[in-house]
């Protein structure tokens, strides 16, 4: 027995060595403003940008390949500070700023294909083939690739409803204040 936990051991010690001599050779360097962006960026890799998640789409604003408003979850404010760290200016004129919204499965129409299963990158669609689903609100982030997918057309993009703490009062036009 004391045979046996010493060889392991001892294989155990060669194997980690291998490992760290490994890892010290081969390492690769990461471009600093690459981590940056993607730290700008919710992380959400929900795709909608173009991009398969948020470290491609940051390796290619620090390439200079796309622009800073191409993170729709992000909106203006993400938008904004992609612009202020790459240091261009922001155009802000071709970007649609929507609300933000989640899928909604309606359950009479819902006929359990599972087609929308694959296509959720965060595990919100709760179901199985030929069994009704559902969607965890908190943490659907809108996507919509969901829906796209869906042949009876049982999945809806919805509109957070406002809270107290997300609801903020429209400034009133400015010629209307006398």
């Amino acid at each position: 027995m004391i045979i046996a936990v010493s060889s392991l051991a001892v294989i155990g010690a060669a194997l980690g060595t291998v490992l760290g001599a490994a890892a010290r050779y081969l390492h690769v360097e990461e471009d600093p403003l690459e981590l940056e962006l993607a730290a700008i960026l919710p992380g959400s890799q929900c795709g909608q940008c173009g991009y398969v998640g948020c470290t491609p789409a940051a390796q290619a604003l620090a390439k200079g390949e796309a622009k800073p408003t191409l993170c729709i979850p992000g909106g203006k404010a993400v938008a904004e500070a992609l612009a202020k760290r790459l240091g261009v200016p922001l155009d802000m004129e071709d970007h649609v700023e929507k609300e933000p919204e989640y899928a909604l499965i309606n359950e009479e129409l819902c006929v359990g294909c599972a087609r929308c299963l694959p296509e959720c990158s965060v595990d919100a669609i709760v179901g199985a083939t030929k069994q009704m689903h559902t969607i965890l609100t908190d943490l659907c982030h809108g996507c919509a690739k969901c829906s796209q997918v869906c042949p009876t057309e049982a999945i809806q993009m919805v509109p957070f409803a406002p809270t107290v703490a997300s609801w903020h009062w429209h400034n009133p036009a400015s010629g209307h204040l006398n």
